[in-house]
């Protein structure tokens, strides 16, 4: 928890002093999901950086291991029990934005997850939700953590 506690004044500093041009929840969903794909690689970025092997190599195979598709959609299943309705909401919008774009190394469905997963990211982040954004970004590590030491797979 003391480390959590150390964190947080990190995700409070507002270093970018560029409001969105509306209020963040009349954004395209997509608008959204692009900073939250921001806000999340710098995220995992400081996670892969605190941990002891800081060899660049290691760093980029370790951050992949939460920044695909694939694992931002695993992580968005964890979250959708602890969701209120309104993070419900941004959760639909962005899962069912329209992208031209599709993963390389994922199917449609784990894409659209993605898409939702940073969706709500990047709506935390411009409403300022700061505790609210580090609770769910730490429990999309926790079960990677585990997950990783055991040997185990996410069911």
């Amino acid at each position: 928890m003391e480390r959590d506690e150390q964190a947080l004044p990190y995700l409070q500093a507002n270093l970018f002093s560029f409001p969105p041009s509306r209020e963040p929840r009349l954004l395209n969903p997509l608008v959204l999901a692009y900073m939250g794909d921001a806000v999340y690689e710098v995220f995992i970025r400081q996670y892969v950086v605190s941990q002891t092997n800081h060899k660049p190599n290691h760093l980029h195979r370790l951050s992949t291991r939460y920044v695909s598709a694939k694992a931002q959609a695993k992580a968005l299943r964890r979250w959708l029990p602890i969701l209120t309705e309104e993070e419900t909401d941004i959760v639909k919008r962005g899962r069912n934005a329209k992208s031209g774009t599709t993963a390389k190394n994922a199917d449609v469905l784990e894409y659209r997850h993605s898409t939702a997963f940073e969706c709500l990211i990047g709506y935390l982040y411009y409403t300022q939700r700061w505790e609210r954004l580090q609770q769910l970004l730490m429990l999309s590590l926790e079960r990677d953590e585990t997950s990783t030491t055991t040997g185990k797979g996410d069911a």
